[in-house]
């Protein structure tokens, strides 16, 4: 629990406060365990980045609100919270961030960049002041597994504040990130070759545009009004996505942005840091989240440290920033995997993406069955949507979805982390042989993932069906569910956050058949059955169906009428005309009324039901005497209405 206290000097905060352990690990187990042999202490003069997490303000008010704001029985059903909002009743107190500035300072620390949040403070200092603000010792290890050589402190840190931190993010370089994509080599067995016979880039493999033919296969939703965020260790080029649209006779009309949260680059070329940099997963994330929505507003890839070799991990600078954005991105896409030292630590930010009504999807992985060794963290965290992988057939050239069997090398399994299971997953599992009924289960759904698509990366020559993997798959749903949300701004509806608990919801209903392609064949060790299973989830979308099942289109319609709509106003007085909502059918959207030319309040007519707003027009003394119409517009649940009022004027 965070105590408020007034503002006081750095030196008076480290003379009164009791060292306070953090709220989460930071040691690794091989350190422990002495795996890995202690190779010398870090020089004392080397400086470190470092995040200091603060834990939100109240944990358990955070829980309530996220059950309320996913239950569909509830009044705060969907009712997301802004950034600000979710910082007043959340965030860290002001009095707890600038006392924890104090205490950076107070201890050498350089403030590098704050968060309107105020979850992070990130800072730099030397080794040797970072080890006596954190009282560690930061030693070099060999891991005998890697073969290399990393840094890490000796112990769990601890603080003197009067409060305990969530986190410290950026202390060791252990974890080496693995992105999600596989590529093929032709000299292996038969079952690692490409399927692809239908595509319709260079030698019949798929594009982006060819998963959205398949998956959606409508043309109405492009993901107009709508933004997807891409987490990314590591920076791109812009080039290869240039070429790859080139090649292909298409066109990218979406903004990009490269946006880096901390000091990585945001391009990726040959370096002087280090050599070459692979943007094969930075470029192919972008081509499937495009293809799948091509009229998005914006697309923002978040760019933080990590991604290169003998760098700490980012991840909290890179999440807060998706947290934080202006404009918030309602989808976000991650198709990297590493290993925290413990797997909580990233929950803060994956609660409040669902508390902003943002969804985070993660890719399963690559390997097959998820195993205690391998990289499976975060996709079997309960707080994200996991996309798994399938073997993807269409009927024709950039045509519809014709037959889909599990990947034998998409991910999927129990919890490796031992999460546990969560309340929207139980109904699933109890039917699920293979499931467990105490972990979290995984994937959650699942998309074409085989070695069937075309790429163009790291500014060399395109390849056509050599990569694959759940990498292509999640950026795929990412750009669906943006689809979805556009459906749900044109009925004047809140968008779906997180979209868990209504995927199972319509799993256990009687549309499932009809929302999703249900996986039957197949399999990654476990085998794809009826209904939910560890290879493929739930399944894949089947088309407009699942979008009209996570958002109904609005049946019926209103109209608006004004009484009186005719009224006689002097220059500078006004007058008053009632407007009417009439509804037919069973419409239930709020409608917001606009007018040309004057003012008037409230803004919204309630609903369900007919409704009316007493609209003020006020006149000004510039105005001419005689006749004037004025239009009242009405906008809400995808349909527009209008009335006029006949305004004359006198002297």
């Amino acid at each position: 629990m965070l105590t408020v206290i007034a503002i006081v000097s750095g030196v008076n905060i480290a003379s009164q406060a009791e060292s306070q352990p953090l709220m989460t690990r930071h040691t690794r187990d091989v350190v422990v365990s002495g795996v890995a042999p202690k190779l010398g202490h870090v020089p004392s003069t080397q400086t470190l980045d470092i995040v200091l997490h603060l834990p939100w303000r109240d944990q358990q008010g955070l829980d309530n609100l996220l059950r309320e704001v996913y239950d569909p029985s509830s009044a705060s059903y969907r009712q997301f919270l802004t950034v600000e909002q979710f910082t007043e009743r959340f965030g860290p107190s002001t009095a707890d961030y600038e006392t924890l500035k104090d205490f950076a300072r107070t201890n050498g620390l350089t403030i590098l960049s704050t968060s309107r949040n105020r979850a992070i403070l990130r800072v730099r200092g030397s080794i040797a002041n970072i080890e006596k603000a954190l009282h560690v010792t930061m030693n070099n290890y060999h891991d005998p597994i890697g073969n290399r050589t990393f840094f890490a402190p000796d112990r769990e840190p601890s603080v003197d504040l009067p409060f305990q931190l969530w986190a410290v993010g950026g202390l060791d370089n252990y974890s080496v990130p693995k992105p999600m994509f596989s590529r093929r080599d032709p000299s292996t067995a038969d079952d690692v070759k490409s399927n692809a016979t239908t595509g319709s880039g260079p030698s019949a493999s798929f594009l982006g545009s060819d998963m959205r033919a398949a998956y959606y296969g409508g043309t109405t939703l492009t993901g107009a009004g709508q933004s997807v965020g891409l987490f990314e260790f590591i920076g791109t080029d812009l080039t290869d996505l240039n070429t790859y649209y080139a090649n292909v006779n298409q066109t990218n009309n979406v903004p990009i942005t490269l946006l880096s949260v901390d000091t990585q680059k945001t391009t990726c070329t040959d370096n002087s840091a280090g050599g070459f940099c692979d943007d094969t997963e930075q470029t192919l994330d972008m081509t499937q989240a495009l293809g799948m929505a091509p009229g998005l507003s914006s697309l923002v890839m978040y760019i933080g440290t990590g991604g290169l070799s003998g760098q700490t991990l980012d991840d909290p600078g890179i999440l807060n920033a998706m947290a934080t954005a202006k404009p918030l991105n309602s989808t976000l896409s991650c198709s990297w995997a590493w290993k925290p030292a413990d797997n909580t630590t990233d929950d803060p930010f994956f609660q409040e993406f669902a508390a902003q009504g943002q969804n985070f999807f993660t890719a399963s992985g690559d390997s097959g069955k998820w195993s205690s060794g391998g990289f499976v963290w975060p996709a079997d965290d309960p707080y994200v949507t996991t996309v798994g992988g399938t073997d993807l057939d269409t009927a024709s050239a950039a045509g519809p979805w014709a037959s889909e069997t599990a990947w034998v090398d998409g991910g999927g399994g129990i919890s490796t982390n031992k999460f546990a299971i969560p309340s929207w997953q139980v109904a699933a599992a109890a039917s699920c042989s293979k499931c467990s009924q105490t972990y979290r289960n995984g994937p959650d759904v699942s998309a074409n993932a085989n070695f069937s698509f075309y790429v163009c990366a790291d500014q060399t020559k395109c390849t056509a069906n050599d990569y694959g993997g759940t990498s292509f798959a999640t950026p795929m749903w990412a750009g669906y569910i943006a689809l979805a949300n556009e459906q749900a701004v044109s009925q004047g509806q809140p968008t779906l956050g997180f979209i868990n608990p209504a995927l199972y919801t319509i799993l256990a209903g009687s549309s499932y058949d009809t929302d999703f392609h249900d996986i039957l064949t197949g399999g990654n060790s476990y085998g794809a059955t009826v209904g939910y299973d560890l290879a493929s989830g739930i399944g894949s979308p089947n088309g407009a169906a699942l979008i009209n099942a996570l958002v109904p289109v609005q049946v019926g319609s209103f109209s608006l009428s004004a009484n009186p709509s005719s009224i006689t106003v002097a220059q500078g007085s006004s007058g008053t005309s009632t407007i009417t909502s009439t509804i037919t059918g069973s419409f239930d959207s709020a409608v917001t009324l606009k007018a040309t030319g004057a003012s008037f309040s409230p803004s919204t007519i309630a609903a369900p039901g007919s409704g009316t707003s007493t609209f003020k027009i006020a006149i000004a003394k510039t105005i001419p005497t005689g006749k004037h119409m004025i239009t009242v517009t009405g906008t809400g649940g995808g349909v527009t209405a209008t009335t006029t009022i006949t305004v004359t004027v006198t002297k």
